[in-house]
């Protein structure tokens, strides 16, 4: 427990973190893979390269300060975080050296304005949520070992399908080499992925979600692969396992995570609404609801930016056709005219709540959204002013856990 003194003192900084804590994660990431540069094999480049990864822990330390004498308040944010970590393979003799280098970085920063006060009471507040995290992730590490076809770490899966479902997406179906079962998991989570990529000096690891249901011998992922653009350079992860990875090849991956599920407990009508590659913990909500719920109604509404790119269509579309319960609609900002003449779209441009309120009889419904930020904040914002409350929307980043709430309005 933190005494009062130390409390006061860390909210104290509460105003300093709001304004200067993305500066204070910049340094911390770069002393640290300064003077531990095997962390490069666990954390993704690319987020530290765009900046995802510094704005991430920049709201994580602000929340802990704003609620460090009530914790339990960001409970559900740190079992977020920790599901990642358990997957990437964080452990708790890891904690030390990031607290070591987010103090340094607190005084690298703010210079004289650090007191030798202010850095000990956040010495003491740090080990305080470090604690909390190791805890949180140690359940799980447990969990998930002790489950039946559960392992623990990476484990090696062959590729026994490659099936290209669009332009831009490939899935990869996955079992374990040693032939033992594999963990059963919620619809709407991901594995990890470990690639060792001829020329590249660390480890990459990416989550990808499992996009078909569960109980199935195998594990499927979709990847979208990720061309080069505008200020963007291609993803070396998604390249590589488009053009590299063949049927027979080997990758270790971790077992399931993540708290991005659907709740089978409710029956409530079910809105999933997806974007691009976003649709992929959608889908495995929508084969389990089917099957699971067959009386539940359920909305599929899916944006592409035209049929080329869409993938999985023909398979959503088996599942209306067999399920009477489902309703499906697409929606393509650019149509191609290939698209035009099918008329193989049930809207032309962008998601807007005019149309959604043209196709969902009431807004007392789960929604959950799944696709780029930019979809998701437009999706967030359109239900919030249909009047949609917090706890009916769910939403899952591909990447650092961020928040839609702060852009709604």
């Amino acid at each position: 427990m933190l005494d009062a003194k130390t409390i006061a003192l860390i909210k104290s900084t509460v105003p300093v973190l709001e304004t200067r804590g993305r500066e204070i994660t910049t340094r911390f990431y770069q002393l640290m893979f300064r003077h531990h540069p095997e962390l490069l094999h666990i954390f993704n480049h690319v987020n530290q390269k765009r900046g995802r990864q510094q704005t991430a822990l920049a709201h994580a330390v602000y929340a802990a300060a704003v609620h460090i004498d009530r914790l339990e308040e960001i409970l559900p944010v740190v079992r977020q975080i920790a599901h990642k970590h358990r997957s990437i393979g964080v452990l708790p003799e890891h904690y030390p050296i990031v607290g070591k280098h987010l103090l340094l970085a607190i005084k690298d920063v703010l210079g004289d304005a650090a007191t030798d006060e202010m850095l000990k009471a956040w010495e003491k507040a740090y080990q305080v949520i470090a604690d909390v995290f190791i805890r949180v992730e140690q359940e799980m590490y447990e969990q998930v070992k002790r489950q039946t076809g559960g392992w623990e770490g990476f484990r090696d899966f062959v590729v026994v399908r490659k099936v290209k479902e669009s332009d831009v997406i490939t899935s990869f179906y996955l079992q374990p080499t040693d032939g033992d079962p594999i963990a059963l998991y919620l619809p709407g989570q991901y594995i990890s992925v470990k690639l060792e990529i001829p020329g590249e000096t660390y480890t990459h690891i990416r989550q990808y979600s499992l996009s078909d249901r569960p109980g199935k011998p195998y594990y499927r992922i979709s990847v979208k692969r990720e061309d080069a653009a505008a200020n963007k350079p291609a993803g070396m992860v998604s390249s590589f396992l488009h053009a590299s990875v063949r049927e027979g090849d080997v990758l270790p991956i971790s077992a399931p995570a993540g708290d991005f599920t659907l709740d089978l407990a409710s029956d409530l009508p079910l809105v999933l609404i997806s974007g691009g590659v976003g649709f992929t913990p959608l889908l495995s909500m929508l084969h389990t609801v089917v099957e699971e719920q067959p009386t539940r109604a359920v909305t599929y509404i899916h944006a592409a930016v035209n049929g080329r790119v869409h993938a999985m269509r023909n398979e959503v579309a088996e599942l209306a056709q067999n399920h009477l319960q489902l309703k499906t609609y697409f929606c393509y900002s650019s149509p191609t005219e290939e698209d035009k003449a099918a008329a193989n779209y049930d809207k032309a441009g962008h998601l807007d709540l005019a149309w959604l309120q043209s196709i969902l009889s009431d807004k007392q419904a789960q929604f959950y959204i799944c696709g780029p930020i930019p979809f998701m904040q437009t999706v967030y914002a359109a239900l919030q002013r249909w009047g949609a409350a917090d706890e009916q929307i769910r939403y899952e980043f591909f990447g650092p856990a961020s928040t839609l709430k702060r852009h709604s309005a």
